[in-house]
């Protein structure tokens, strides 16, 4: 969890019609990663930046990209303005969201778009007319390359995000060959969770005269915050859901799920069963966002139903529940999660399920964490009941 948050985002340099959004959206106060870096993404600079996972990197680079594109047209096809290469699919989707969330701001005709491997490649060449934003997979992207599909001669941006990832999944080959197809003007912006001898020879060939910004994490004390975990096979979890939110007599919980599908379903089986719920997350429109949040920060709305990607705007002071319907991918993200409540002094309580595919990861996150949390299994607790 982030905690140093000194600067307005206003104050940065972005756009009137991003900070406009960012407003609407609840992003007031940037991290630190994002007051450091913005700046200088937008004079143009080389940036070399250490960040763990859920320090907010992706807004640091999205933000100050969209601005400098400054109305930017297409004037051939297929040729795109911005490169983001990343390890994996999941990363590919959800920082393309980011790009796409941020740029229906934009005051001019903008498409960003993410290819990766393990989809049929075919539907993803037809998508790639008029992309000004591309966020791929190595792999992927090389196809794409050798198919003619699409062209890098006007690339004059490459974020390189994840970059140790990268590397450890044994992707440097592919990174030498991307290099070679880019333009040698361009701006050039890495980001790692590490500095490991690999990503400084990376750093040497790729950036000029960097700018390197290094955040360390400051985990909030979480002593305020009562944990408890509950067993649960991967069918009974509405049914242990709907017993929790009836047991603890909750009357405002934010729960997490992984996707958007999800957050959708979960949300859709709370309200038939007479518990009012709703969604928040990327593919729902501005408007509905706006409202769902205004209505669960007023007491109005009991039960949110949140992905990590848009849950940065939901700044409760009080919040006194937070449910993991399923686990983050991080334990840095799990931390950020139940952060959310015991804040100003006010305890809080956080409550996991944990299916038996979730065990081994749930055992790394405690010890990252540092804190074991209290089991229980629901094998012996009557969810039908009430």
């Amino acid at each position: 969890m982030y905690t140093v948050r000194l600067m307005i985002f206003s104050k940065l340099g972005i756009s009137t019609h991003l900070n406009k959004l960012l407003a609407e959206e609840n992003y007031t106060t940037a991290y630190p990663i994002q007051e450091k870096a913005i700046p200088s993404i937008l004079k143009g600079k080389d940036i070399l930046a250490i960040a763990p996972t859920g320090s907010g990197k992706t807004a640091a680079y999205v933000l100050p990209i969209l601005t400098n594109l400054k109305g930017k047209t297409l004037t051939k096809n297929r040729h795109i303005n911005v490169l983001v290469v990343v390890p994996t699919r999941e990363l590919a989707i959800q920082v393309e969201q980011v790009f796409r969330l941020f740029g229906k701001a934009l005051p001019f005709p903008f498409k960003s778009f993410a290819v990766y491997g393990g989809a049929s490649i075919n539907p993803q060449m037809k998508s790639l007319q008029n992309v000004n934003v591309l966020v791929a997979t190595p792999g992927r992207l090389l196809e794409l390359s050798e198919s003619n599909a699409l062209h890098f001669s006007d690339v004059d941006c490459l974020v390189l995000d994840e970059a140790d990832k990268m590397l450890n999944l044994g992707f440097r080959k592919e990174m030498d060959r991307i290099l070679e197809l880019l333009p040698i003007k361009r701006q050039n912006l890495l980001f790692s969770a590490t500095l490991s001898p690999e990503v400084k020879k990376v750093e040497q060939l790729v950036l000029h005269s960097p700018e390197v910004i290094e955040i360390t994490s400051e985990i909030d004390d979480l002593s305020l915050i009562e944990q408890l975990g509950y067993f649960v096979t991967a069918e009974n979890k509405g049914p242990l859901l709907r017993y929790i939110i009836e047991k603890e007599k909750v009357q405002q919980v934010l729960i997490f799920t992984s996707s958007t599908y999800q957050a959708d379903l979960v949300a859709d089986k709370l309200r038939k069963n007479g518990i009012e719920a709703q969604a928040i997350h990327s593919k729902k429109s501005q408007g509905k966002r706006r409202d769902a949040l205004t209505s669960f920060k007023s007491g109005e709305l009991k039960v949110l139903v949140a992905t990590d990607l848009l849950s940065r705007g939901i700044d409760i002071a009080f919040l006194p529940y937070v449910i993991n319907y399923e686990l983050p991918r991080s334990p840095k993200d799990f931390i950020h999660r139940i952060g959310r409540t015991g804040r100003a002094e006010n305890p809080g309580k956080a409550i996991t399920l944990v299916t038996e595919d979730d065990k081994h990861h749930f055992r790394v996150i405690q010890k990252k964490m540092k804190r074991w949390v209290t089991m229980v299994d629901s094998e012996n607790l009557n969810l039908k009941q009430g």
